[in-house]
């Protein structure tokens, strides 16, 4: 292991754009398999997975994601994942996590609203407990789902209300999924008290992410990387501080970036625009935070205190109250210090 890398490991960090589902690991996506073998596409061998994650496009990364859902029956799958999911987060020293998590999935296949909310609940507890991680919801409108996802997302998020519910986001496709017909949906979920972070510019234009600070009242914008192709919004990301969530090997891997070394990334932070680095689905694609943190650090030229600044912007984006943030904050310069 290099000495930025060892430094990368050992770093306390905040993730701001992962998936729930996204997220499982390997061994527990071939469990689930082989519990549900025979009607399911999804390999029960965790050898045989990174091959079903090698994705043509990205809607056959939605195709396959959706099949790995398919996986999740009740909701004690949903706290299985739920914990593991946390367990592999804390290994790799992130004390605050906000995972998106799409309620309407599960719901939709037959799992109580009440008892997914109580599972995940239940994770988040056992996972502070045994792991020292703080989590936090995103509830994710599904895209292709369309407004009835909008309306039942809503629904979920305002009556069940779980404690540590934080934001409203909308993921899935862009092509085809304009931003502007969710408005009425965040208007309610903001007016309630949740943040708004939906997903623009990963697979379309400027426009969307337009569409998401306009329309959607977006305070971070999911991905976010076709700004590189408009100054203007740029500078209003700048200006106005409203950061991106990037997740560099994602954008590789569903082909929405050719390839890491054309990666935007580098043209944003010259702009002045804020950004944070995450690993979106890290198991899917084959990758990890640490290793995300690894290919920022090589596209920008940072060195160790340029990683210790990552980490600080993804604290300081967070949704953390300000206590927490200066504990996480105090963290990581502690660190940073000690390896100077």
């Amino acid at each position: 292991m290099t000495e930025l890398a060892s430094f990368i490991a050992g770093l306390p960090k905040a993730e701001l754009h992962v998936h729930h589902v996204g997220s499982a690991s390997p061994r527990i996506v071939a469990e689930l398999a082989a519990r549900h073998e025979g009607n399911s596409p999804v390999p029960a061998d965790p050898a045989a997975l990174a091959d079903y994650f090698a994705f043509r496009d990205f809607a056959h990364f939605i195709e396959v994601y959706l099949s790995v859902v398919d996986l999740i029956r009740d909701d004690e799958d949903v706290r299985t994942l739920t914990y593991e999911v946390a367990r592999e987060l804390a290994r790799q020293q992130v004390r605050y996590a906000e995972l998106t998590v799409t309620p309407y999935s599960h719901v939709n296949r037959g799992i109580p609203a009440p008892a997914f909310c109580t599972a995940i609940e239940d994770a988040r507890a056992g996972a502070a407990r045994d792991f020292g991680i703080e989590l936090r919801w995103c509830f994710d409108i599904p895209g292709e789902a369309g407004l009835p996802a909008a309306e039942e997302t809503l629904r979920i998020a305002l009556e069940e209300r779980p404690d540590g519910l934080i934001s409203f986001g909308l993921g899935g496709p862009e092509i085809g999924v304009p931003r502007p017909p969710f408005k009425p949906y965040f208007d309610k979920a903001r007016a309630a008290g949740l943040h708004s972070v939906p997903h623009a510019g990963e697979t379309t234009g400027p426009g969307t992410i337009w569409d998401a600070l306009r329309d959607l009242g977006a305070e971070r914008i999911g991905h976010g990387i076709t700004a590189a192709q408009d100054p203007q919004l740029m500078a209003h990301l700048a200006d106005h501080r409203i950061p991106l969530e990037v997740c560099p090997t994602s954008n590789v891997r569903t082909r929405a970036v050719t390839s890491i070394e054309e990666h935007p990334l580098p043209a944003l932070v010259a702009a002045g625009v804020t950004v944070t680095i995450n690993s979106d689905d890290p198991p899917m694609f084959g990758t990890t935070l640490e290793e995300e943190y690894a290919v920022a650090a090589h596209l920008l030229g940072l060195d160790a205190a340029g990683v210790a600044d990552l980490a600080r912007a993804a604290v300081t984006a967070s949704f953390l109250p300000h206590a927490g943030k200066e504990r996480l904050l105090t963290e990581i310069g502690d660190y940073a210090a000690g390896h100077a």
